[in-house]
């Protein structure tokens, strides 16, 4: 069976670095907001090019506290629009509503998967004050068009970029750096992933920075001394320094993926799977390999007959989830028919050359 993704393996490559790292962690006796942590939000401030990390408890909570912390600033206030992909996982969506702002779902492009441009500059009011940007898959947004959308508009940009650790922009900036402020999530399957839940906010903002460090361990200022009503999501001590052994090979791991992405976009010649576009591999790390095929079950059955793990990003649009039912009623064909027909391959750093071709012959038998 090839794996969809096989996290041991991934890790298993890090074991003594690990095995180093947690002897120090055990033996310094400080297991929340230490040295470690620290350390680790310098290393991805400086590998992002921001001036400020602030290590969180997750992804969604890194878009909730980024959002929160700018009603604290005055910059938003409840009620507010957001804009935000209609096709992505429901935690951006849940950020928004969290921070007690109100989602305004944007379509995608149906060729890249991420917010369509258009869409989106249709669907600003006098009330639309930000706009969340999901890099969905890994590849990056066009990010020329949003910032002048925003420009226009006076609207913050606020990177979810949770899935594309790493991905670079045509100009030279980096992922979570394109924006006012970017959540990241650690989760263990993303290209740079802890061994738990973890997340990230990058900034070069340093009074929102204030802000979020405040409100991510229960809004104190000082021992006991609180300034908001806070929340308690600090990324965990041992996860940070597992994260820092990590972060030294993502450029390599990501190089990795896009290997194992040429080979399919090259070699995958059949017209009843649509590949991905993909015009700059460096905007893209390819967290994820997404196809589309018109009959999703026959396909997945298929792959299953052969062998191959494939899974579904994502089965469910977010405005069509019961969590979410005052959105129920809206009208998103594009977002609608793209959750029908997506199937994710697998891909990762840890491929065997000889799997991609397996798979590639597979594909171009169905």
């Amino acid at each position: 069976m090839i794996k969809f993704l096989d996290l041991h393996k991934i890790n298993a490559r890090f074991d003594a670095e690990f095995q180093l790292k947690f002897k120090a962690f055990l033996n310094s006796g400080h297991y929340i907001l230490g040295n470690g942590l620290s350390t680790f939000e310098n290393d991805f401030a400086a590998y992002c090019g921001t001036k400020h990390t602030v290590g969180v408890g997750n992804g969604l909570d890194a878009i909730t506290l980024i959002l929160k912390s700018y009603i604290a600033l005055g910059k938003l206030k409840k009620g507010d629009e957001i804009l935000v992909p209609a096709h992505t996982f429901i935690a951006s969506v849940l950020g928004v509503l969290q921070a007690g702002l109100k989602p305004v779902f944007v379509e995608p492009n149906i060729e890249t998967y991420n917010m369509s441009v258009l869409d989106m500059a249709s669907r600003i009011t006098i009330k639309t004050k930000a706009i969340l940007v999901v890099h969905l898959y890994g590849q990056l947004a066009e990010m020329d068009e949003i910032q002048n959308i925003a420009s226009q508009n006076d609207l913050l940009i606020i990177e979810d970029a949770a899935q594309a650790h790493g991905a670079l922009y045509k100009d030279g900036r980096v992922a979570g750096n394109l924006g006012d402020a970017a959540a990241f999530s650690f989760y263990p399957s993303k290209n740079l992933g802890a061994l738990g839940d973890g997340g990230a906010i990058t900034t070069n903002d340093s009074e929102l920075t204030e802000i979020i460090r405040k409100l991510r361990n229960y809004g104190t200022s000082s021992k006991y001394v609180n300034d908001f009503v806070g929340c308690n999501s600090r990324l965990d001590e041992i996860q940070a320094q597992f994260l820092s052994v990590k972060l030294k090979h993502l450029d390599a791991d990501n190089d990795l993926r896009r290997k194992i992405a040429i080979r399919y976009l090259s070699n995958v010649n059949n017209s009843k799977i649509i590949l991905p576009l993909c015009s700059n591999l460096k905007a893209h790390v390819f967290h994820l390999f997404v196809i589309r095929v018109a009959n999703r079950k026959d396909f997945m059955d298929y792959a299953k007959k052969h062998n191959i793990e494939t899974l579904i990003h994502y089965p469910i649009p977010p405005h069509k989830q019961e969590a979410l039912s005052n959105f129920n009623d809206l009208r998103l064909p594009v977002t609608e028919r793209i959750h029908e027909t997506v199937v994710s391959l697998p891909i990762s750093p840890v491929m065997e050359g000889e799997d991609v071709d397996y798979l590639i012959n597979v594909l171009n038998g169905y």
